[in-house]
């Protein structure tokens, strides 16, 4: 071997030395970048399922009425604006004319029918809309005396009525004495945008048996003030069935178990339609909720003006989670009904009734409360 070719071999040797830590440096080098880069990158968020929260409108109503007769003393000069405050008790008069409304373009004695009878005391859990009290003739007239203030052709709001769905909803009663009672309730609400049907049954657990308590149905058409039903059935346990009819031709509403014929206002509802008709308006536009929601409902022997209002938003615990929820409640209204209806809608699901409770005016309170609701696919 010559010293030529052991330098050669050698240089070789080197070279190949000299690579193999230059490829070592290079891939240290790329590795840490790496790791700098992976600490720096921000990491992926966990997945939130949250419920749209909508702005509640502000109540108007009363508090609108007020406004224009404490504006006149801002000026200051005309100290007389003072006495402009004495128109208050005429806009206050209205509040308990829904009912006497409602009979408006009738004999006097219609006022009476749009009484409905109480029902029998008893373990039912209530309907959507409970049953109002008993007729209270002596108190038509004072009714039909001041002007009303919902116009004879009904208020008309603006809708969009929920997708069709079914309900599943437990029940809970407790009696006026403190017993409890404890069912179910299933609720179908149909609709293809030009007509509707609405099924309800109701029924109580004793020991191993379910007893049906009550059964509603419902049928009709969508209109431009929303639901608009045709023909209404009532089935309790105890009592023969019962329809109520509405003729939109004749703007008359008639029941078969009363001779009674009401006059018909827009948007009239019966006691199976008035949560989705809420819904509806709820979809429509929220802001309709900054006023009150006055509707005619026809029950199974008259006919009375609900009037809603907004409480507030509420969170409410059920078996399909917590869910956000605006409350509506029908106060009790003297001379017309004694019991108080609250209403409790879903915003982030289409606005469906989740909850109804009905507080009678002996203290038994009946809540059905949504556990499952089902959509067509």
């Amino acid at each position: 071997m010559t010293s030529q070719s052991f330098l050669s071999r050698h240089r070789r040797t080197l070279l190949l030395g000299a690579l193999t830590l230059m490829l070592h440096y290079i891939t240290i080098d790329w590795l840490a970048a790496r790791i700098g880069m992976a600490d720096h990158e921000p990491a992926t968020p966990p997945t939130v399922s949250a419920q749209l929260r909508l702005a509640l409108p502000v109540r108007t109503g009363t508090v609108q009425r007020q406004a224009p007769s404490e504006a006149p003393p801002a000026p200051r000069p005309p100290r007389r604006a003072a006495p402009k405050p004495k128109p208050a008790p005429a806009s206050a008069a209205p509040v308990d004319d829904g009912a006497g409304a409602a009979g408006q373009g009738g004999d006097p004695g219609d006022a009476a029918t749009l009484q409905s009878a109480e029902p029998a005391p008893g373990p039912a859990p209530a309907a959507p809309v409970p049953e109002p009290p008993a007729p209270a003739a002596e108190a038509a007239p004072a009714a039909a005396a001041p002007p009303p203030e919902v116009p004879a052709t009904g208020r008309r709001f603006r809708v969009n009525v929920p997708p069709p769905a079914a309900f599943e909803l437990e029940v809970k009663r407790t009696d006026a004495d403190g017993r409890k009672w404890s069912g179910v309730a299933d609720m179908r609400w149909q609709t293809d945008g030009s007509t509707y049907k609405v099924g309800l049954n109701v029924g109580i657990s004793m020991l191993i048996a379910r007893v049906d308590l009550l059964a509603l149905t419902s049928e009709g058409t969508i209109e431009d003030a929303g639901i608009a039903p045709v023909t209404m059935t009532e089935k309790r346990r105890t009592r023969s069935m019962t329809a109520t009819h509405f003729h939109p031709d004749e703007r008359r509403i008639t029941f078969s178990a009363s001779s009674a014929s009401v006059p018909m206002l827009a948007g009239a509802q019966d006691k199976a339609t008035v949560p989705f008709q809420l819904a509806a308006i709820g979809r429509g536009d929220v802001n309709q909720f900054a006023g009150d929601i006055d509707i005619q409902v026809g029950e199974d022997r008259g006919a009375t003006i609900y009037r809603f209002q907004l409480v507030g938003e509420e969170e409410l615990e059920t078996k399909m989670g917590r869910l956000v929820t605006w409350r509506l409640a029908r106060p009790p209204k003297p001379g017309s009904y004694n019991a108080r209806l609250d209403i409790w809608l879903a915003p982030s699901l289409d606005w469906y009734p989740v909850q109804i409770r009905n507080t009678e005016g002996n203290g038994a309170v009946t809540t059905q409360t949504v556990t499952k609701i089902v959509r067509p696919r």
